[in-house]
Protein backbone atom coordinates (compact mmCIF):
# COMPACT_ATOMS: atom_id res chain seq x y z
CA UNK A 1 0.00 0.00 0.00
CA UNK A 2 1.34 3.44 -0.69
CA UNK A 3 -1.38 6.84 -0.47
CA UNK A 4 -0.61 10.64 -0.43
CA UNK A 5 -3.53 12.41 1.58
CA UNK A 6 -3.77 16.28 2.28
CA UNK A 7 -3.04 16.40 5.84
CA UNK A 8 -6.12 18.04 7.44
CA UNK A 9 -8.49 16.39 5.36
CA UNK A 10 -6.61 12.90 7.32
CA UNK A 11 -6.83 14.87 10.61
CA UNK A 12 -10.63 15.92 10.33
CA UNK A 13 -11.13 11.64 9.15
CA UNK A 14 -9.10 10.53 11.84
CA UNK A 15 -10.48 12.62 14.38
CA UNK A 16 -13.90 11.28 13.65
CA UNK A 17 -13.08 7.79 13.92
CA UNK A 18 -10.20 7.74 16.61
CA UNK A 19 -12.90 8.64 19.01
CA UNK A 20 -14.43 5.02 18.53
CA UNK A 21 -11.38 3.31 20.01
CA UNK A 22 -11.08 2.68 23.60
CA UNK A 23 -7.65 3.83 25.25
CA UNK A 24 -7.67 0.93 26.66
CA UNK A 25 -7.90 -2.54 24.89
CA UNK A 26 -8.34 -6.41 25.70
CA UNK A 27 -7.93 -7.04 22.11
CA UNK A 28 -4.99 -5.57 20.28
CA UNK A 29 -6.86 -5.06 16.85
CA UNK A 30 -9.36 -2.88 18.97
CA UNK A 31 -6.71 -0.41 19.55
CA UNK A 32 -6.13 0.18 15.36
CA UNK A 33 -7.65 2.23 12.31
CA UNK A 34 -8.22 0.17 9.18
CA UNK A 35 -6.53 1.92 6.25
CA UNK A 36 -7.64 0.57 2.67
CA UNK A 37 -6.44 2.58 -0.22
CA UNK A 38 -8.33 1.93 -3.08
CA UNK A 39 -9.06 3.51 -6.61
CA UNK A 40 -9.10 7.78 -5.70
CA UNK A 41 -9.77 7.45 -1.86
CA UNK A 42 -8.63 5.91 1.60
CA UNK A 43 -10.95 4.42 3.61
CA UNK A 44 -10.57 4.83 7.13
CA UNK A 45 -12.62 2.29 9.75
CA UNK A 46 -12.65 1.96 13.44
CA UNK A 47 -14.55 -0.09 16.13
CA UNK A 48 -15.42 -0.80 19.39
CA UNK A 49 -17.53 -4.11 18.65
CA UNK A 50 -20.79 -2.23 19.26
CA UNK A 51 -20.02 0.49 17.52
CA UNK A 52 -18.21 1.14 13.62
CA UNK A 53 -17.56 4.62 12.07
CA UNK A 54 -16.16 4.26 8.78
CA UNK A 55 -15.26 7.23 6.39
CA UNK A 56 -13.16 7.76 3.10
CA UNK A 57 -11.17 10.97 2.26
CA UNK A 58 -9.75 12.06 -1.44
CA UNK A 59 -6.45 10.66 -1.80
CA UNK A 60 -3.48 9.58 -4.40
CA UNK A 61 -3.34 6.47 -3.90
CA UNK A 62 -0.22 4.86 -6.06
CA UNK A 63 -0.72 1.25 -4.58
CA UNK A 64 -3.66 0.11 -3.46
CA UNK A 65 -3.82 -2.21 -0.24
CA UNK A 66 -4.86 -2.47 3.66
CA UNK A 67 -3.61 -2.74 6.98
CA UNK A 68 -4.42 -1.68 10.40
CA UNK A 69 -1.98 0.62 12.80
CA UNK A 70 -2.88 2.55 15.93
CA UNK A 71 -5.63 4.88 15.91
CA UNK A 72 -4.35 7.45 18.98
CA UNK A 73 -0.78 6.54 17.57
CA UNK A 74 -1.45 7.93 13.99
CA UNK A 75 -3.97 10.80 15.16
CA UNK A 76 -1.01 12.12 17.26
CA UNK A 77 1.00 12.26 14.40
CA UNK A 78 -1.25 13.99 12.07
CA UNK A 79 -2.31 16.05 14.52
CA UNK A 80 1.34 17.57 14.98
CA UNK A 81 2.01 17.89 11.38
CA UNK A 82 2.90 21.09 9.55
CA UNK A 83 -0.09 22.86 8.34
CA UNK A 84 -0.30 22.15 4.49
CA UNK A 85 1.57 19.38 4.17
CA UNK A 86 1.41 16.08 2.30
CA UNK A 87 1.15 12.87 4.13
CA UNK A 88 2.68 9.55 2.95
CA UNK A 89 1.43 6.65 3.67
CA UNK A 90 3.45 3.32 2.71
CA UNK A 91 3.42 -0.29 3.76
CA UNK A 92 5.97 -2.94 4.01
CA UNK A 93 5.85 -6.55 5.50
CA UNK A 94 4.85 -5.47 8.79
CA UNK A 95 5.25 -1.75 9.59
CA UNK A 96 4.00 1.65 7.88
CA UNK A 97 5.63 4.50 7.33
CA UNK A 98 4.69 7.83 7.56
CA UNK A 99 6.11 10.58 5.91
CA UNK A 100 6.01 14.69 5.89
CA UNK A 101 8.41 16.81 4.96
CA UNK A 102 11.59 15.74 6.84
CA UNK A 103 9.39 14.16 9.62
CA UNK A 104 9.42 10.52 9.02
CA UNK A 105 7.50 7.80 11.51
CA UNK A 106 7.49 3.98 11.14
CA UNK A 107 4.32 2.00 12.96
CA UNK A 108 3.57 -1.51 14.02
CA UNK A 109 0.99 -3.05 12.28
CA UNK A 110 -1.69 -5.80 12.86
CA UNK A 111 -3.12 -7.98 9.56
CA UNK A 112 -6.04 -6.29 7.68
CA UNK A 113 -7.31 -9.51 7.79
CA UNK A 114 -7.87 -10.25 11.75
CA UNK A 115 -10.09 -6.66 11.85
CA UNK A 116 -13.52 -7.20 12.53
CA UNK A 117 -16.50 -5.54 10.69
CA UNK A 118 -20.03 -4.99 11.55
CA UNK A 119 -22.35 -6.05 9.30
CA UNK A 120 -24.45 -3.15 7.68
CA UNK A 121 -26.59 -5.93 5.45
CA UNK A 122 -30.56 -6.06 6.17
CA UNK A 123 -31.38 -3.18 7.51
CA UNK A 124 -35.17 -2.83 6.57
CA UNK A 125 -36.87 0.62 7.90
CA UNK A 126 -34.39 4.40 5.91
CA UNK A 127 -35.29 7.30 6.26
CA UNK A 128 -33.86 11.25 6.27
CA UNK A 129 -33.85 13.44 8.87
CA UNK A 130 -32.12 17.46 8.86
CA UNK A 131 -28.84 17.90 10.62
CA UNK A 132 -30.94 20.75 12.99
CA UNK A 133 -33.85 17.82 13.50
CA UNK A 134 -31.60 15.41 15.00
CA UNK A 135 -29.40 17.56 16.97
CA UNK A 136 -32.28 18.91 18.39
CA UNK A 137 -33.72 15.11 19.07
CA UNK A 138 -30.33 14.51 20.73
CA UNK A 139 -29.66 18.05 22.65
CA UNK A 140 -33.09 17.58 24.25
CA UNK A 141 -33.01 14.16 25.47
CA UNK A 142 -29.68 12.71 26.09
CA UNK A 143 -29.02 14.84 29.45
CA UNK A 144 -31.31 12.21 31.08
CA UNK A 145 -29.59 9.46 29.74
CA UNK A 146 -28.99 7.12 32.75
CA UNK A 147 -25.12 5.86 33.85
CA UNK A 148 -26.54 2.88 35.94
CA UNK A 149 -25.29 -0.11 34.07
CA UNK A 150 -27.87 -2.31 36.12
CA UNK A 151 -30.60 -0.90 34.42
CA UNK A 152 -28.86 -0.99 30.61
CA UNK A 153 -31.79 -0.70 29.25
CA UNK A 154 -32.09 3.13 30.29
CA UNK A 155 -28.33 3.89 28.85
CA UNK A 156 -29.85 5.20 25.52
CA UNK A 157 -32.09 6.96 23.73
CA UNK A 158 -35.30 5.06 23.21
CA UNK A 159 -36.53 6.22 19.50
CA UNK A 160 -40.06 5.04 18.19
CA UNK A 161 -43.29 6.01 16.18
CA UNK A 162 -46.53 5.26 18.71
CA UNK A 163 -49.69 5.12 17.14
CA UNK A 164 -51.33 8.48 17.48
CA UNK A 165 -54.72 8.75 19.93
CA UNK A 166 -57.44 9.26 17.97
CA UNK A 167 -56.12 8.80 14.72
CA UNK A 168 -53.87 11.66 14.55
CA UNK A 169 -50.36 12.03 12.75
CA UNK A 170 -47.90 10.16 14.10
CA UNK A 171 -44.81 11.32 15.37
CA UNK A 172 -40.95 10.00 15.29
CA UNK A 173 -40.31 10.39 19.18
CA UNK A 174 -37.26 10.24 21.22
CA UNK A 175 -37.24 9.59 24.91
CA UNK A 176 -34.60 9.53 28.11
CA UNK A 177 -34.77 8.94 31.71
CA UNK A 178 -32.68 8.18 34.47
CA UNK A 179 -35.85 7.59 36.84
CA UNK A 180 -35.18 11.15 38.30
CA UNK A 181 -35.87 13.26 35.42
CA UNK A 182 -37.43 12.23 31.94
CA UNK A 183 -37.30 14.00 28.66
CA UNK A 184 -39.39 13.61 25.67
CA UNK A 185 -39.13 15.00 22.66
CA UNK A 186 -41.00 14.73 18.88
CA UNK A 187 -40.82 15.61 14.91
CA UNK A 188 -43.50 14.94 12.39
CA UNK A 189 -42.32 11.13 11.03
CA UNK A 190 -40.34 11.35 8.28
CA UNK A 191 -41.37 9.16 5.11
CA UNK A 192 -40.17 6.13 5.54
CA UNK A 193 -40.25 5.33 9.22
CA UNK A 194 -43.80 3.86 9.54
CA UNK A 195 -42.76 0.60 10.00
CA UNK A 196 -40.14 1.07 12.12
CA UNK A 197 -39.01 -1.25 15.31
CA UNK A 198 -38.40 0.21 18.68
CA UNK A 199 -35.40 0.83 19.53
CA UNK A 200 -32.82 1.88 21.82
CA UNK A 201 -29.96 3.83 20.75
CA UNK A 202 -26.81 3.42 23.13
CA UNK A 203 -24.88 6.34 24.65
CA UNK A 204 -21.90 6.46 23.02
CA UNK A 205 -23.63 5.90 19.36
CA UNK A 206 -25.77 9.40 20.45
CA UNK A 207 -22.79 10.82 21.34
CA UNK A 208 -20.48 10.29 18.22
CA UNK A 209 -23.09 10.91 16.04
CA UNK A 210 -23.54 14.31 18.04
CA UNK A 211 -19.99 15.12 17.21
CA UNK A 212 -20.17 14.75 13.49
CA UNK A 213 -23.49 16.77 13.74
CA UNK A 214 -20.88 19.65 15.06
CA UNK A 215 -19.23 19.78 11.74
CA UNK A 216 -22.10 19.09 9.26
CA UNK A 217 -25.36 20.40 7.80
CA UNK A 218 -27.53 18.66 5.52
CA UNK A 219 -29.88 15.52 5.60
CA UNK A 220 -28.47 13.05 7.63
CA UNK A 221 -29.74 9.21 6.28
CA UNK A 222 -30.74 6.83 9.25
CA UNK A 223 -31.29 3.28 8.53
CA UNK A 224 -32.36 0.46 11.30
CA UNK A 225 -33.50 -2.83 12.31
CA UNK A 226 -34.39 -4.36 15.74
CA UNK A 227 -30.88 -4.75 16.17
CA UNK A 228 -29.02 -2.23 14.48
CA UNK A 229 -28.60 1.27 13.43
CA UNK A 230 -27.06 3.16 10.37
CA UNK A 231 -26.37 6.84 10.53
CA UNK A 232 -24.71 8.59 7.24
CA UNK A 233 -23.53 11.91 7.68
CA UNK A 234 -21.58 13.23 4.92
CA UNK A 235 -18.90 11.15 4.08
CA UNK A 236 -19.17 9.66 7.45
CA UNK A 237 -20.51 6.23 7.80
CA UNK A 238 -21.85 5.29 11.57
CA UNK A 239 -22.99 1.97 12.71
CA UNK A 240 -24.07 0.60 16.06
CA UNK A 241 -25.55 -2.02 17.72
CA UNK A 242 -28.34 -1.14 19.90
CA UNK A 243 -29.20 -2.00 23.61
CA UNK A 244 -31.48 -5.53 23.64
CA UNK A 245 -34.46 -5.17 25.86
CA UNK A 246 -37.61 -3.22 26.84
CA UNK A 247 -37.60 0.36 27.42
CA UNK A 248 -40.35 1.64 30.21
CA UNK A 249 -43.83 2.25 30.08
CA UNK A 250 -42.80 6.02 30.61
CA UNK A 251 -45.86 7.18 30.12
CA UNK A 252 -46.83 6.10 33.36
CA UNK A 253 -44.61 8.78 34.76
CA UNK A 254 -45.61 11.73 32.99
CA UNK A 255 -48.66 13.38 35.05
CA UNK A 256 -51.75 14.54 33.79
CA UNK A 257 -53.42 16.09 36.70
CA UNK A 258 -50.89 18.59 38.31
CA UNK A 259 -52.94 21.81 38.94
CA UNK A 260 -50.24 24.24 40.38
CA UNK A 261 -49.17 26.42 37.37
CA UNK A 262 -45.91 28.70 36.87
CA UNK A 263 -45.23 30.75 34.34
CA UNK A 264 -41.49 32.13 34.58
CA UNK A 265 -38.85 32.98 32.32
CA UNK A 266 -36.37 29.91 32.37
CA UNK A 267 -32.92 32.24 31.49
CA UNK A 268 -34.27 34.28 35.04
CA UNK A 269 -34.87 30.71 36.79
CA UNK A 270 -31.84 29.22 35.46
CA UNK A 271 -29.69 31.88 36.32
CA UNK A 272 -30.86 32.38 39.71
CA UNK A 273 -30.53 28.65 40.58
CA UNK A 274 -26.95 28.73 39.47
CA UNK A 275 -26.35 31.57 41.50
CA UNK A 276 -28.04 30.45 44.92
CA UNK A 277 -26.24 26.76 44.65
CA UNK A 278 -22.68 29.02 44.67
CA UNK A 279 -22.85 27.41 48.16
CA UNK A 280 -23.80 24.40 47.96
CA UNK A 281 -21.25 21.46 48.33
CA UNK A 282 -21.46 18.02 46.19
CA UNK A 283 -23.66 16.63 49.68
CA UNK A 284 -26.67 19.75 49.04
CA UNK A 285 -27.05 20.21 45.43
CA UNK A 286 -31.30 20.47 46.35
CA UNK A 287 -32.37 23.80 45.83
CA UNK A 288 -35.67 25.16 47.41
CA UNK A 289 -38.78 26.73 45.58
CA UNK A 290 -40.84 28.95 48.01
CA UNK A 291 -43.87 29.27 45.42
CA UNK A 292 -46.24 32.43 46.61
CA UNK A 293 -48.64 35.13 44.61
CA UNK A 294 -46.54 35.97 41.69
CA UNK A 295 -43.17 35.52 43.13
CA UNK A 296 -40.98 32.00 43.57
CA UNK A 297 -38.35 32.22 45.97
CA UNK A 298 -34.73 30.46 45.61
CA UNK A 299 -33.24 28.87 48.50
CA UNK A 300 -30.35 26.94 49.77
CA UNK A 301 -28.86 25.78 52.91
CA UNK A 302 -25.29 24.27 53.42
CA UNK A 303 -24.31 23.01 56.41
CA UNK A 304 -20.59 24.00 55.85
CA UNK A 305 -21.33 27.16 53.83
CA UNK A 306 -24.30 29.13 55.16
CA UNK A 307 -27.61 29.93 53.12
CA UNK A 308 -28.12 31.66 50.38
CA UNK A 309 -31.93 32.84 48.74
CA UNK A 310 -32.99 34.90 45.53
CA UNK A 311 -36.63 36.53 44.71
CA UNK A 312 -37.72 35.99 41.45
CA UNK A 313 -40.84 37.09 39.52
CA UNK A 314 -43.25 34.95 38.13
CA UNK A 315 -47.54 34.33 37.23
CA UNK A 316 -48.28 31.81 40.11
CA UNK A 317 -52.00 32.06 41.07
CA UNK A 318 -52.35 28.93 43.26
CA UNK A 319 -51.49 28.28 47.19
CA UNK A 320 -48.46 28.93 48.47
CA UNK A 321 -45.93 25.50 49.04
CA UNK A 322 -42.48 24.30 49.05
CA UNK A 323 -40.74 21.83 46.68
CA UNK A 324 -37.24 21.02 46.28
CA UNK A 325 -35.28 19.93 43.27
CA UNK A 326 -31.94 18.63 42.48
CA UNK A 327 -30.46 21.91 41.01
CA UNK A 328 -27.92 20.00 38.56
CA UNK A 329 -31.58 18.15 36.96
CA UNK A 330 -33.31 21.33 36.97
CA UNK A 331 -30.64 23.60 35.50
CA UNK A 332 -29.94 20.79 32.77
CA UNK A 333 -34.01 21.13 31.48
CA UNK A 334 -33.80 24.84 31.67
CA UNK A 335 -30.87 24.80 29.25
CA UNK A 336 -33.04 23.16 26.70
CA UNK A 337 -35.44 25.59 27.14
CA UNK A 338 -35.64 28.04 23.64
CA UNK A 339 -38.34 30.33 24.44
CA UNK A 340 -39.41 33.29 27.15
CA UNK A 341 -41.44 31.57 29.29
CA UNK A 342 -41.58 27.77 30.60
CA UNK A 343 -44.78 25.77 32.32
CA UNK A 344 -44.15 24.38 35.78
CA UNK A 345 -47.01 21.83 36.32
CA UNK A 346 -46.86 21.48 40.23
CA UNK A 347 -49.13 18.91 42.27
CA UNK A 348 -47.48 18.62 45.71
CA UNK A 349 -43.36 18.22 47.19
CA UNK A 350 -43.54 14.53 46.48
CA UNK A 351 -45.40 14.31 43.13
CA UNK A 352 -43.53 14.36 39.64
CA UNK A 353 -43.27 17.77 37.93
CA UNK A 354 -43.93 18.36 34.27
CA UNK A 355 -42.13 21.17 32.86
CA UNK A 356 -42.65 22.08 29.10
CA UNK A 357 -42.96 25.18 26.82
CA UNK A 358 -46.28 25.38 26.17
CA UNK A 359 -48.92 22.67 25.49
CA UNK A 360 -48.31 22.33 21.95
CA UNK A 361 -44.21 22.31 22.68
CA UNK A 362 -42.39 19.03 21.04
CA UNK A 363 -40.27 19.45 24.17
CA UNK A 364 -41.33 17.67 27.47
CA UNK A 365 -39.60 17.18 30.60
CA UNK A 366 -40.76 15.37 33.76
CA UNK A 367 -38.56 15.85 37.23
CA UNK A 368 -38.93 13.99 40.16
CA UNK A 369 -39.06 16.69 43.57
CA UNK A 370 -36.26 15.86 46.17
CA UNK A 371 -36.99 16.53 50.11
CA UNK A 372 -35.60 19.81 51.42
Amino acid sequence: MKVVVERATLLKALGHVQSVVERRNTIPILSNVLLSAEGGGLKLMATDLDLQVVETVEADVETPGATTVSAHTLFDIVRKLPDGSQVSLSQAERRVTVTAGRARFQLQTLPREDFPVIGESDLPTSFTLSSADLRDLIDKTRFAISTEETRYYLNGIFLHAPQAPGGGARKLRAVATDGHRLARFELPLPEGAEAMPDVIVPRKCVAEVRKLLDERDGPVEIALSSSKIRFRIGAALLTSKLIEGSFPDYNRVIPTANDRLLRIDPHTLAEGVDRVTAIASDKTRAVKLSLDSDRVTLSVTSPENGTASEDLPAIYGAPAFDVGFNSRYLLDILQQVEGDEVEVHLADAAAPTLIREGEDSSALYVLMPMRV
